[in-house]
């Protein structure tokens, strides 16, 4: 059940980069984490801080909320 949490968490998070046209590197940088960490998210390896959350959000420009909304 959590690693399938994780996937779903990691399909949103790529479907919003997308949306906004932004390469994993884009969304790294503007997030303040690195290109490889934005690549676990998207595939459910890893399992994000509350804090990692809001980075990705800020540099995605979406409240936190939409990436974990049911």
């Amino acid at each position: 059940m959590e690693r399938e949490e994780l996937v779903k968490l990691g399909k949103i998070i790529k479907s919003k980069r997308e949306l906004k046209g932004l390469t994993q590197i884009d969304l790294a940088l503007k997030s303040g984490v690195d290109r490889n960490y934005v690549g676990m998210l998207e595939r459910g390896e890893r399992n994000p801080s509350y804090l990692s959350l809001l980075k990705i959000a800020k540099g995605l420009g979406i409240p936190v909320f939409n990436l974990i909304k049911p």
